[in-house]
């Protein structure tokens, strides 16, 4: 597997060219990477139309992933916003109604994204579900095309979600067949999936398009994001014009590098590392389950912890981790998320046991979070995002309507959708999560 972008930046880096072009640092600066940090001087291709050494790296990718592959630089909230552009526009070219069946606990980047496209969304719950996740079953979406009104263009789903849940997208997939819609998945935090020993990689599973972040389990740089389409959905001029409406004009060429080579890795022995390493986290997942912690999701490279069955407290065990050197990928009252990967190794895994084991199990928490009702929804996504606004006390909002959502990456799941009223119940979701201000609707 060659390297096309990264031959093509080290070769820049050392010709002594003198830089009379962006950036300013001119190659030399504080971090000293910035020798590598280049713009789209002669030769260096352009990501929005890329016809020479970042289209030969993204067709590496798409042999690699068996889609076809573009690259974002901007992370998979760009990719999302392509996504819901693409379905819209499929929407549009084939008679169809602009609206997406969507699993409650997307991103917000796609509630976003459907403000900017005014598309409509009917929200997908599942059963027994905290705002984090959508335990949704195959018969659950079979049953409810079936007594659509109308079909969605699409159903977007987010598999794995934050907690590590998976659904079956494979039975999903042969259920949106069937009904004609198509399938959507934001697979963020798989892009690992396509190389287990049987992948469960979205698109392999019957998908029609989704979203991989190249950095949350794989090895590139923050940023770096895949999108992937099952061949033959949409011509990549349209796809670039899609990225190009919606992207940095600047996109990072050490994010692109880091993509280029992490082809070479995916197409070495990386797949090996991963089923071994794999094998390692469930040995791991059964020691903490022995000694007494309750996990939640399947997974592989996500380790959820009920740290109320524990004794704790979701935010101080956070904390006790951290003292001991363990920063987590995200805590709240409820639980703790640590995220692994083939860079974490034996002895990253080796100290996370070995300091969970020191922890005493304590007394169960029995107090349970608010569970989030389904909130009524009184307009649009895009006419409350563009609405006149104001921001209120969290107190103060009951019964008004949510104009920006209030929650944080991570894990950006917001708890009320734009355009949905704020009930009783709501505000108390809001307070046990710590969220002190909305922006509502004046």
């Amino acid at each position: 597997m060659d390297t096309p972008i990264f031959d093509f930046i080290q070769k820049y880096s050392k010709s002594g060219v003198l830089r009379m072009h962006m950036p300013g640092h001119k190659g030399a600066g504080l971090l000293g990477i910035e020798n590598l940090d280049i713009t789209e001087v002669d030769g260096a291709d352009s990501l929005y139309h890329a016809d020479g050494i970042i289209r030969k790296s993204e067709k590496n990718a798409s042999e690699i992933f068996g889609s076809n592959t573009y690259y974002s630089t901007e992370g998979a909230s760009l990719c999302i916003r392509v996504i819901v552009y693409l379905l819209t526009d499929y929407a549009v070219k084939n008679g169809k109604t602009p609206l997406i069946y969507a699993g409650r606990n997307a991103h917000k980047s796609f509630i976003n994204a459907c403000a900017m496209s005014g598309t409509s969304v009917e929200w997908l719950y599942g059963e027994n579900d905290g705002y984090l996740g959508c335990n949704l079953s195959a018969e659950q979406v079979d049953l409810k095309l079936s007594n659509a009104d109308a079909l969605p263009v699409a159903v977007y789903l987010t598999s794995p979600d934050y907690l590590g849940n998976t659904v079956d997208i494979e039975k999903i997939a042969k259920v949106c067949k069937k009904h004609g819609v198509l399938l959507a998945v934001d697979n963020a935090h798989g892009g690992y999936l396509k190389f287990l020993e049987k992948s469960l990689h979205p698109i392999d599973l019957g998908a029609d398009v989704c979203c991989d972040s190249a950095h949350k389990t794989l090895s590139a740089l923050t940023g770096s994001a895949y999108l992937h389409l099952a061949k033959g959905l949409a011509e990549e001029k349209l796809v670039k014009s899609a990225f190009s409406l919606f992207g940095s004009t600047s996109p990072s060429y050490l994010t692109l590098a880091s993509l280029d080579l992490l082809n070479k890795e995916l197409a070495g022995d990386f797949p090996a590392k991963l089923r071994k390493f794999c094998q390692a986290v469930e040995v791991v997942k059964q020691g903490l389950k022995d000694i007494g912690y309750h996990l939640l999701g399947d997974e592989p490279l996500k380790i959820t912890i009920d740290c109320k069955d524990y004794g704790y407290y979701g935010n101080i065990l956070a904390q006790i981790l951290r003292k001991k050197g363990i920063e987590c990928e995200f805590c709240d009252p409820d639980f703790v998320v640590l995220m692994v990967s083939v860079n974490t190794g034996k002895a990253g895994l080796i100290k996370l046991i070995e300091t969970l084991s020191l922890l005493p199990k304590k007394r169960k928490i029995y107090e349970t979070p608010p569970k989030l009702m389904k909130p009524v929804k009184v307009m649009e996504i895009r006419d409350a995002v563009f609405a006149r606004k104001k921001i209120v006390k969290v107190e103060d909002a009951l019964n008004k309507v949510l104009a920006l959502d209030s929650v944080s990456c991570p894990p950006a799941v917001p708890i009320v959708v734009c355009g949905e009223k704020i009930d009783k119940n709501a505000i108390d979701c809001f307070k046990y999560y710590g969220i002190e201000e909305v922006t509502v609707v004046d």
